[in-house]
């Protein structure tokens, strides 16, 4: 899998040091902020919460199996929709998808990496996939061309999805300094911003800037074109 490519997104910064379960003597801190998004028209962002923020250090590896260990989420099928559209997960970790729908879907991606496929299952199936390598999934149906979800994998124990109103924290992070990674799906790439935990507040901006996203119709698994009347299915 591709490293995420970096843009310039958006987001408001404040880094203060708080107490945490450090060494004696040790401070840890947290890292908060804001993610905000420029629209066409200046139109309010709907999915300020299918963002995702993790942090990336300068000092060494951010995680280890023991420090945060692979887990399993779901993400549903209901209605030919993914829900919930974007997770974020440790690199390891397993995510499932259960059929909810009186019809069959077949989950896949070609995402570099982390490519899968796992065939035709219907109504009342589980089946999922173990993601291994570390960047953005894209997740698709073969049947169902509107169908979509992201995956993002992240080798960090400090990660995130915003509120509705685009606020996060990350908290218990060590002294030091990081990389903050942000990515949303209507902006390509990721951003990246430095910032210094462990010495007070530090506020930065950054901006995310969507105003130039269309939609664009992937391909099915085999690199083709979805038929002609797909999006009227009868199922």
């Amino acid at each position: 899998m591709r490293r995420i490519t970096m843009v310039t997104l958006g987001c408001v910064i404040g880094i203060t040091a708080s107490p945490g379960s450090a060494a004696p003597g040790q401070t840890r801190g947290r890292v908060t902020g804001r993610v905000s998004i420029l629209e066409k028209d200046n139109k309010p962002s709907q999915d300020l919460s299918a963002g995702v923020v993790w942090l990336e250090s300068h000092q060494a590896p951010l995680m280890t199996r023991d420090s945060n260990p692979p887990h399993t989420l779901d993400i549903a099928i209901n209605d030919k929709v993914y829900a919930p559209r974007v997770v974020v997960a440790s690199v390891g970790s397993t995510v499932r998808f259960p059929n909810h729908d009186p019809f069959n879907h077949n989950v896949f991606s070609v995402s570099e990496g982390n490519s899968f496929d796992l065939g035709l299952y219907g109504r009342g199936q589980t089946k999922g996939q173990t993601f291994t390598h570390e960047g953005l999934v894209r997740v698709f149906c073969n049947v169902h061309p509107r169908m979509a979800a992201y995956v993002v994998l992240v080798n960090s124990r400090w990660f995130t999805q915003p509120a509705a109103d685009g606020s996060f924290t990350l908290g218990d992070v060590p002294p030091g300094r990081y990389l903050l990674h942000a990515w949303h799906e209507r902006v390509p790439g990721e951003m990246t911003h430095e910032v210094v935990v462990g010495t007070g507040t530090a506020p930065a901006q950054i901006q995310l800037d969507a105003r130039k996203y269309r939609f664009v119709q992937h391909k099915n698994k085999f690199g083709k074109n979805y038929p002609t009347n797909a999006g009227r299915e009868r199922y």
